[in-house]
């Protein structure tokens, strides 16, 4: 049997990083993380993972510890992921996440890196006229998030043209939960994903819940997503690699949903019932750069990969959302409070 590759994996003290990271480690893969902990936690990884702490734009160094390593492939997680904050400061996402990217990309080809898994989103897709969304589905991205994951992705596939690299690029939709053994979760102080958020008012870590937008073309007026539980994004991601390495020749673009989509009431709804606790619902205007749905049409990845969701329930991932942060919650119990 071919002894696997070791897999690095850039932003792997993040939320989702973290996850790919035990994924991996859990169906055995050699594992090594780059993070420069600006917003990941060195608790995230795992203790017998190597964790260099490093921005990925630094080539020289990134480039030693690929050679050290002897690493086989890339997952790209490292970025940021904030679409307000990206409204507000563009050049900082076209920095993080585009040129960022760039001198990663032109490290793996100078490393000789065969495979290249990137971290992408459905915000490429910006407002579609039509729902759910396919990978054909026309990319304009209306905030600079999505942008910035756009040039990336085109960067990618310019690249993989020219040299001897194959690429799988996986367009999240809403991503959340935790993992269900609760070794890792959504662990940002402010974190803007509502189903983080919602827990955190349920568990009276906040006062309240924003609602943006109340008006849109949906069922009741608040903006729908494609929620998918991170440890079956995780899976994806896996099983992505293998498809890349059994097929050197076929690069892949797939969206990662359940194809789906719950909107803000509904998901404020289940974290009620989950906690058997009220939140105080703020109703607020629309926010720049938000469309009224986006839910992925995922027949592509369930085709071309063997991916079979196991968490694809809303009151799953919530539930799991809810133990993980109760975790948070206690003293010792989990690393964000170490962190601060």
């Amino acid at each position: 049997m071919n002894k696997k590759p070791t897999i690095l994996v850039t932003g792997g003290a993040g939320y989702i990083g973290s996850h790919a990271a035990l994924a991996l480690s859990d169906a055995s893969w050699p594992v090594v993380v780059i993070d420069n902990l600006t917003t990941g936690f060195r608790e995230a990884v795992p203790h017998d993972v190597p964790l260099l702490v490093a921005d990925i734009a630094d080539q020289p160094v990134v480039e030693t510890f690929i050679l050290d390593h002897d690493v086989g492939a890339i997952m790209h997680f490292a970025g940021s992921v904030v679409v307000p904050e990206s409204i507000a400061n563009p050049l900082k996402y076209y920095h993080n996440n585009t040129a960022k990217s760039r001198s990663l990309i032109e490290s793996a080809i100078r490393c000789g890196i065969p495979h290249f898994i990137f971290s992408s989103s459905a915000a490429t897709y910006g407002a579609p006229a039509k729902s759910p969304v396919s990978e054909d589905t026309p990319q304009r991205p209306i905030n600079p998030y999505g942008m910035s994951k756009l040039m990336t992705e085109i960067m990618l596939a310019d690249v993989a043209a020219t040299h001897p690299l194959n690429y799988c690029i996986l367009r999240y939709f809403n991503v959340a939960g935790a993992d269900p053994k609760a070794r890792a979760g959504q662990s940002t102080i402010g974190a803007t994903h509502l189903i983080k958020v919602a827990v955190e008012a349920a568990l009276l870590k906040r006062d309240h819940v924003s609602i943006f937008g109340t008006d849109y073309d949906t069922p009741d007026g608040t903006g729908v997503r494609d929620y998918i539980h991170v440890s079956d994004l995780a899976t994806a991601h896996v099983l992505a690699l293998e498809a890349l390495i059994a097929d050197p020749a076929t690069n892949h673009v797939l969206n990662c949903g359940y194809g789906r989509g719950f909107s803000v009431l509904e998901v404020l709804d289940a974290v009620e019932r989950i906690t058997n606790r009220g939140i105080v619902r703020r109703f607020e205007k629309r926010r720049a750069g938000d469309p009224g749905a986006l839910v992925s049409d995922n027949r592509a990845i369930l085709e071309c990969l063997p991916w079979k969701p196991l968490h694809a329930d809303l009151d799953e991932i919530v539930a799991h959302a809810v133990a993980w942060e109760r975790k948070l919650g206690q003293p010792g119990g989990a690393f964000s409070n170490v962190m601060g």
